[in-house]
């Protein structure tokens, strides 16, 4: 007889069967359990410390999941699908946390009846396929430009949330935003890019009320050289480049011989006719603003400043993306690429502001923005945190809509509609899935019972 082979380490241990899934069903309730209390309309914030030692005071379930360290890989799973909710839905996250736990505790039933993993979720998926068809078809068409529609659908989602008692402040906020950046893909059909399209600006200081959507954008930046560069231009022309307005350092070990003492003032002034150079491949477009986001040489802020072009520098990927989106500039490599197209004309005004200790640039009053700021203001960093959270909630069921502009009725109408069907279709099933179809069903007519609770105590 052939003595056993040893894959794993001696310290490793390893479980199969029952015992393993009752531990991770009993890991993913555990899961559930810690943000159950933040659903609802009577939920609480849960505070906690990040990992850099800041503190979090939150009811939104993925933000709660991301802080924890879990060692357990069911666990785990349930933290990912709340990220995953989070990046694709963009709200949901903890009652999908909490309906998985339910899930999970419903099926350890058919587990301890010796029912098989693989039966017990090919049953769940074809009652998901059933249920999806029954959402489909009681389905209401609504029409986006209907601003009251839209306020109310966008209000229902953040009415638990810590904003709610700010009125229809955030919602207004989601739906401007949204409404913005929507792009026509034709056929009816819009896109809404919230990641690439929408910063979120948080500035302390300031009341709540103050907070508004720009038809623009702003950064967190001044002007190359404050006294000799405006700070106010109306109607500028905009160039945005991706490369630096400075003599091109070498690479690695640059040596220089140098044999008489006129050399090193030949050296300077060949760099000097460089950066001229590339100065005049600029303004020769006659430009009021030129944005880089590479660095911005002493001599080329001089050569600007006297041609009367203001500056700036060392800007963000993402920012000058946006400010091309937003008054329709086009990025350029290099200088001599330059040509007219590429000037952005679309920008109402340009204007550096000092909001509490920091100077802002703002680029507003757009035409046709694909692109726009939502500038938060309030009391301290902690309240801008959570009202951020719930305003890229409400921006996502407001994207959500405008992709796809169905809804389905709610008070537990849905849930007991899907369950009624569950139910007469679990009589048609034979076998084993009959009773998972049964339970399915059961499972779903205890979640309106929650949801029409929930709403009446709204």
């Amino acid at each position: 007889m052939h003595s056993p082979v040893l894959v794993l380490k001696d310290s490793l241990k390893r479980e199969s069967g029952t015992k393993v899934h009752h531990a991770n069903i009993q890991a993913s309730k555990a899961v559930a359990d810690i943000i159950r209390t933040t659903l609802g309309p009577r939920s609480m914030l849960k505070m906690l410390l990040d990992a850099s030692g800041g503190i979090v005071v939150t009811n939104d379930g993925n933000a709660i999941l991301r802080e924890l360290d879990v060692a357990h890989p069911a666990a785990k799973s349930m933290i990912e699908l709340s990220r995953t909710q989070d990046e694709e839905v963009g709200d949901g996250t903890t009652s999908v946390i909490v309906l998985a736990g339910e899930m999970l505790h419903v099926a350890e039933e058919f587990i301890d009846k010796n029912y098989h993993p693989t039966v017990i979720c090919r049953a769940y998926n074809k009652a998901l396929e059933d249920a999806v068809a029954v959402l489909d078809k009681i389905a209401m068409a609504i029409d986006t430009n209907d601003r009251a529609t839209m306020l109310g659908l966008v209000k229902s989602c953040i009415g638990t949330k810590f904003t709610s008692q700010f009125g229809d402040l955030i919602a207004d906020l989601a739906i401007d935003a949204t409404t913005t950046v929507g792009v026509d893909l034709g056929q009816g059909l819009r896109e809404v890019d919230i990641k690439k399209c929408i910063k979120v600006e948080k500035v302390p200081g300031g009341q709540l009320e103050d907070s508004r959507v720009l038809k623009g954008v702003m950064f967190n930046k001044d002007v190359v050289a404050p006294g000799k560069m405006r700070r106010k231009i109306v109607n500028p022309r905009i160039i945005l480049l991706d490369s630096p307005l400075e003599y091109k350092k070498g690479e690695n070990q640059t040596n220089a011989e140098l044999v008489k003492e006129e050399d090193w003032g030949v050296l300077l002034k060949m760099e000097e006719e460089y950066i001229e150079n590339l100065c005049m491949q600029i303004l020769k477009f006659k430009p009021d603003l030129v944005i880089t986001e590479k660095g911005l040489s002493d001599l080329a802020c001089h050569y600007l400043s006297k041609a009367g072009v203001s500056a700036i520098r060392r800007l963000r990927k993402t920012d000058n993306n946006r400010i091309a989106k937003a008054c329709g500039a086009v990025i350029v490599n290099r200088p001599d690429e330059l040509q007219e197209s590429d000037v952005g004309t679309g920008a109402g005004l340009f204007e550096v502001k000092k909001i509490g200790d920091e100077f802002f640039a703002f680029i507003v009053d757009c035409k046709d923005p694909k692109a726009c700021t939502v500038l938060l203001r309030g009391a301290s960093k902690d309240l801008l945190n959570e009202v951020e959270r719930n305003l890229q909630d409400a921006m996502s069921v407001a994207r959500n809509i405008i992709k796809n502009p169905k809804l389905v009725p709610g008070g537990g109408a849905t849930e007991l509609t899907v369950s009624a069907t569950l139910k007469q279709k679990s009589s048609s099933i034979e076998g084993i899935e009959k009773w998972l179809f049964h339970l399915f069903w059961l499972f779903i007519s205890l979640t309106s019972m929650f949801r029409h609770c929930k709403t009446v105590a709204l």
